[in-house]
């Protein structure tokens, strides 16, 4: 299979992509990106052509599932908004210090470790 040739795409994953596309080109981006974006999309979420043969791959279908199941879960932890604040409370008092310092926090010299948490959360 040359590259880039869809055959081995359902109809489901081609509307799929086909929907995204649009929907990138609405948004201002290239048809040439936005086609890209979409079958990357595409790809990560379906773990490539689902036709027999599929991404040329020999992966069975339960570790085409898994993987995207890792993937997602990875990439909604990075989302959550708590996990860059959930790192403040990792660090010690002195780089807590130096990033209350870099962000002018008042009352910085007398504040305990949680209370500079607490105030470079409320910072951000």
């Amino acid at each position: 299979m040359p590259q880039g040739d869809k055959d081995k795409y359902t109809d489901k994953q081609k509307h799929k992509a086909e929907h995204i596309e649009k929907s990138y080109e609405r948004k201002g981006v290239s048809s040439k990106q936005a086609e890209a974006r979409a079958w990357a999309t595409v790809n990560k979420q379906s773990g490539g052509g689902n036709r027999s043969g599929g991404s040329g791959q020999k992966k069975s279908a339960g570790s085409k599932a898994a993987a995207r199941s890792d993937s997602a879960q990875q990439a909604a932890a990075t989302r959550k908004a708590g996990s860059r604040s959930a790192s403040l409370q990792e660090q010690t008092k002195d780089q807590l210090m130096a990033k209350a310092r870099a962000q002018n926090i008042r009352g910085r010299s007398t504040m305990r470790k949680q209370e500079l948490v607490n105030a470079l959360r409320r910072a951000q």
